[in-house]
């Protein structure tokens, strides 16, 4: 049966209404940054270009332990329960500042909706690692990994890097299908080198089980099994140097001269390292639309070092975390 002209343009603007409060749920549903964190020592600021206006699949959360997450009370509790361990993993929490950036691929809102269930399920798992360990540990990414394959039947990728740094000049990430960041030396002018088993990463939250999930003998995996995650720890660094965490929308952005990254973004950090951290990620993403039209949404964070640390200037320790 086919529609008349008047009944065709009533339901245009049914689909029309519909597709607006789909939309409006997804931007509800999203919970919001959370306040940059503040650090001695550091300058800190980021944020998303989105393809598609207000909607897409990057996402960026703040982790301000001081001001998301009741510290003192939890510290408090910790030591009436004598679980002294936990009592001084918290205390640290009050000089570190951290940040996740979220990547579902895709455009549609359906994608912005999955990126707001793993931004919830995401600050949910962070209050558990908080309130068992007293800090944020490999954990949470294998328990985000086994809930989204365990009910992921979309095939999307979803992906996931956390970010936190002390200030003691400390930085550690985990990475699920991201690329590892980037140190950009105020002094040598270029981005540092690091070695390949410095910047670990993994496959994108949900395509595979782990190696030591406890259901494994029920998990079926025709790909097989990933192994548990690991945290990369870094020391950073000199005076005037600038940290990038960003989603791989950066490093794929391609126009008619290349690749963005690393040549174009390395200069235009020559130009800009001795401004803020938020005219840095300003000129950045100026940069970035003036080199091509984007074509898929990019995230940065960009950390900016403020002073010189008494540390050995060593980029490259790993640790695995035990927590």
């Amino acid at each position: 049966m086919f529609m008349n002209e008047s009944e065709a343009a009533e339901e245009l603007q049914r689909l029309t209404r519909e597709l607006e409060n789909f939309q409006d749920i997804a931007q509800q549903l999203m919970p919001l940054p959370g306040e940059v964190p503040t650090l001695e020592g550091f300058d800190i600021w980021g944020g998303s270009l989105q393809v598609s206006g207000s909607v897409g699949g990057d996402h960026i959360t703040y982790v301000d332990f001081k001001t998301r997450f009741d510290l003192k009370a939890r510290i408090e509790r910790a030591r009436a329960e004598g679980r002294f361990d936990v009592v001084e993993n918290l205390e640290r929490c009050q000089h570190k500042g951290g940040v996740a950036l979220i990547d579902v691929a895709g455009h549609r809102m359906t994608d912005a909706l999955l990126a707001a269930m793993l931004h919830q399920a995401f600050l949910l798992g962070a209050i558990y690692e908080l309130d068992r360990y007293g800090q944020i540990t490999r954990r949470l990414f294998e328990n985000l990994n086994a809930r989204f394959y365990q009910s992921s039947g979309t095939n999307k990728f979803v992906s996931l890097i956390y970010g936190e740094i002390s200030d003691d000049a400390k930085f550690r990430f985990l990475s699920a299908g991201q690329p590892y960041p980037s140190v950009f030396s105020s002094a040598h002018n270029r981005f540092m080198e690091v070695s390949p088993h410095l910047c670990l990463s993994f496959p994108p939250l949900g395509m595979l089980p782990s190696f030591n999930v406890i259901d494994r003998s029920t998990t079926p995996s025709l790909l097989g099994f990933k192994e548990r995650y690991e945290m990369n720890e870094w020391t950073l660094m000199g005076r005037g140097d600038i940290l990038l965490i960003y989603t791989d929308g950066l490093t794929e952005h391609e126009g008619p001269n290349g690749r963005y990254f690393p040549g174009a973004l390395e200069q235009k950090l020559r130009e800009v390292k001795h401004l803020t951290a938020r005219q840095i990620y300003d000129a950045i993403k100026a940069d970035l639309i003036a080199f091509a039209d984007p074509i898929d949404d990019a995230s940065v964070v960009v950390i900016k070092v403020k002073k010189a640390f008494n540390v050995e200037l060593a980029y490259f320790s790993s640790d695995v975390l035990e927590n």
